[in-house]
């Protein structure tokens, strides 16, 4: 679930993989295997990501709604 929810952050802003890595401090291939869910995300990305898009944790590991 957090992949898409990733996914459609990234695409509301504009950002492509490469862009929003660098942000978050991770490459590309690393940002493309969240979006896939291949690899879960540690509780130190969580919390950049949402920092980054401000929302909450619940609402990227699709908990609750935004």
């Amino acid at each position: 679930m957090y992949g898409k929810i990733l996914k459609e952050l990234r695409l509301e802003k504009g950002l492509t993989q490469a862009q929003l890595a660098e942000c978050l401090g991770t490459t590309q291939k690393c940002l493309s295997f969240y979006e896939l869910e291949k690899v879960d995300l540690s509780t130190e990305m969580i919390i950049r990501i949402c920092k980054f898009f401000n929302v909450s944790a619940d609402y990227l590991l699709g908990i609750s709604k935004q």
